[in-house]
Formats: C-alpha cells, structure tokens, sequence
C-alpha cells in the first residue's frame, strides 16, 4: 500500500475541471500590510503578548496608532485588528476558515518566525491509499526508481539561492513547505515573487487560505545540525530575511477540487506569491538580496523530450527533519491522474514531506535553466515526486500576480 502526503502532495487532482487560462480564472488573496511586533514566543498554543503597528508608521515599538484607514480596511476583511495582534488569527471558525478567497488578509506579525518556530514547523500529515489515484485515463509511464535526494553543499546560498522553507500556520499548528525565487517581467533585476504549491497557500475544497504565509530564503545557510539550531540566532537561521507573502494567488481548480488526500487538484497545485521583507525596509527586492531568480517556462518541452529535472526542498517527513536543503535529479516520466486534466511529470526522489512546492528545474524551451514545474504528490515513505506541467492556467497565476505589482 503507497501512501500519499499533502506536504509535498496535499493535493491531488481528480474531478477534471477545465483549465482556464486567464486571470478571471485564479483566486486572489489580498493580505494587507499591517506589521505586529510580537513580544513572546507567538507560536500556536502561546499567545504573545504584541503591540500592532503599520509598517509605514512606526519602528515597531508601542505606542503607536495605527491609522484610521488601515483598520478600517482590515474590518472590511473580517479582521479586527486588536483582536488579530493578540491571538486571534489562532481561531480557525469554519466561517473564517472557508471564507471567500478575496477576504483573505495577511498581516505582518513581526518576530512570530522565531528560530524556535521555524524550526519547529512540521509538513501536514494527511495520507492517501495509492487505490485513490490508480485510476487514471491518461498517458502513465512506470514508477520510476527511486532516486536518493542528495544534500545541497552548504552554504545554501553558493548553491542554491533561489531556495528557500516557506512557513505558515494551520489549524492544525505551524507547518513549512518549500518555495523559489522567480523573476519578475514586470520588475527586471528587483522581483519580489515566489514560486510554490497551491496547497501550500489553501486548504482547497474543504478549507481556506492559510495564515502568517512567510519566505525564507537559504533557511540554514550554514546547514547547521539540528543540535545546534537549538542555539541558533535569527540571522544565522534566516541570514536573508524573512518575507512574508502581502499577495498570494492559485488556480481556482485547485480551490475548488483540492484535497487533502488522493490526487484531487494535483494538475493544478501551483502558486505564486508576492512578498515584503518582515523588518519594513524597502530598499532592496528579494531578487536582489538573495542574488539571484530563475525564469518560469510555460512552454517547457512535453516530458519525452525533457533530459533531466531538478527538484529542491527542505523534507521534513522521516528520515529527514526539515533542517537541511536536497535536491534530486532524474530523467522524468508521465503521471496521469484524471483523462481531462494535464499529464504531470513524474520523477524517482527520495524526498519527503515538506518538499512540497519546491522548485523543479530543467532546460526551458530557450535553452537556459528554468523552473518547469514543483512538487506536488509523492508517497509518505518517498521513492517518487510528481508535479504539474505549467501551462496556460499557470501562466494566468503568474501574469496576475505580475501584473498587479508592475513598477512597484
């Protein structure tokens, strides 16, 4: 019996929407910037004592008013922001929990990534019986061989800038996944934009967007031991910042037909994220700061004529513990999970949960290296990753989010 994991598979398609290409067709998530300086830990049971201020009115110190305008918009989004400072985005009610995707908000709580709580943050752990996605009616090559993930030399940064964990909050507790730094057209040189999985920004069909949503890029640069993370300071754990996601966007099939088990939404469990550095400086984007950002290809070769992927993430699920950064690299094949939906690459990788929404990276259709698709679905115990092939529906994810933040 295979197992499934949302951490890295949280989302498997089936039902066969159709793919719709346009902006009109993605959900959007609109998170106002309000920063939150928390004073304790802030982590899911222990709720920190925090003094709200707006990143453009203050250092974070308190004391400090926060403008009239501002928190009337953050009510306009069901947020009361006293309320949201000392806790209550903790309340996972089922009428927030499934509110509209245009509701959804984002503050900045400034200091609730801690050390600790990135660390800690776990991949989800729901599982799916293989039976659940054996019935495909498409084009599905052999599983493939497992390939062992290979750890990324440290420091991360000389080896892989563009990766990085990325962090939210659940009702289920705090949780991580992995993401990519991706350029920009509407900002050459200065993009703000990261590449993940669909399920690792919403629930799906059963839920909502998730809350805190933050960037990390080169987590444990130095690749440190699990032991001495346990001492570790902010900047050594998050030596580029943390960024936390003010616009989010997925494909509205995997809002409407994901799950947290089998293969619903698979096809589609893509993401793109626009983030703001924690601290309130704008100066430098995320490109610049880390150095680096890969091209997304929307027109990557069909998988017979791909060589080579690489995937890259922080795993989390047993035997690995979301502290050190691998990738795997593997001549990939077909999966099919539904007739009517887009064929997925499919690769051998040892990568487990927490993987989920890494970058997959192969020769794009101009011949550079570019960012093909992510991970999506795998087994519980690893031997296998799948992710979509990005298309038009993709595209209309990316141009959206673009789009919005042109010259900003």
């Amino acid at each position: 019996m295979r197992s499934i994991r949302p951490s890295f598979t949280a989302r498997r398609r089936g039902g066969g929407r159709r793919t719709s290409p346009g902006p009109a067709a993605v959900a959007l998530v609109s998170a106002l910037v309000l920063t939150a300086t928390a004073c304790e830990s802030g982590d899911a049971e222990a709720g920190g004592d925090a003094s709200a201020t707006a990143a453009d009115y203050g250092n974070g110190k308190g004391g400090i008013t926060i403008p009239d305008h501002i928190k009337d918009k953050l009510k306009e989004h069901g947020i009361d922001v006293d309320q949201w400072r000392d806790g209550a985005w903790k309340n996972w009610d089922r009428e927030d929990w499934l509110r509209e995707a245009q509701d959804f908000v984002n503050p900045i709580i400034e200091g609730l990534w801690d050390p600790d709580r990135m660390r800690d943050a776990q991949e989800p752990d729901q599982e799916v019986d293989e039976g659940e996605i054996s019935g495909d009616q498409g084009v599905t090559d052999p599983e493939p061989q497992p390939v062992e993930a290979q750890s990324v030399p440290p420091k991360y940064h000389d080896n892989a800038a563009t990766a990085g964990k990325l962090l939210f909050d659940s009702p289920k507790g705090s949780m991580v996944c992995s993401a990519t730094v991706v350029k920009d057209p509407a900002n050459p040189g200065r993009s703000n934009l990261v590449w993940t999985a669909g399920h690792c920004v919403h629930a799906g069909k059963e839920g909502g967007w998730y809350r805190n949503i933050a960037f990390v890029p080169s987590y444990n640069d130095a690749g440190m031991s699990t032991e001495e993370l346990q001492n570790a300071t902010k900047e050594e754990v998050a030596p580029y910042g943390v960024w936390w996601g003010d616009w989010a966007q997925t494909s509205d099939q995997w809002i409407e037909q994901g799950g947290a088990t089998g293969g619903d939404g698979a096809a589609h469990d893509f993401a793109v994220i626009h983030v703001t550095p924690e601290d309130g400086s704008g100066g430098k984007s995320l490109e610049e700061t880390v150095g680096s950002a890969l091209d997304v290809d929307f027109e990557a070769p069909a998988v017979p004529q791909v060589e080579s992927i690489t995937a890259t993430g922080y795993p989390a699920a047993p035997p690995y513990d979301g502290q050190e950064l691998f990738r795997c690299e593997d001549k990939p094949g077909r999966l099919s999970i539904t007739a009517s939906d887009p064929t997925m690459y499919r690769i051998g990788c040892t990568m487990t949960g927490g993987s989920s929404g890494g970058g997959w990276v192969a020769t794009g259709s101009d011949g550079k290296p570019a960012l093909v698709s992510n991970t999506s679905i795998g087994p519980v115990t690893g031997g296998w990753l799948a992710g979509p092939r990005l298309g038009e529906a993709a595209k209309g994810v990316f141009d959206a989010v673009s789009g919005k933040f042109a010259g900003q």
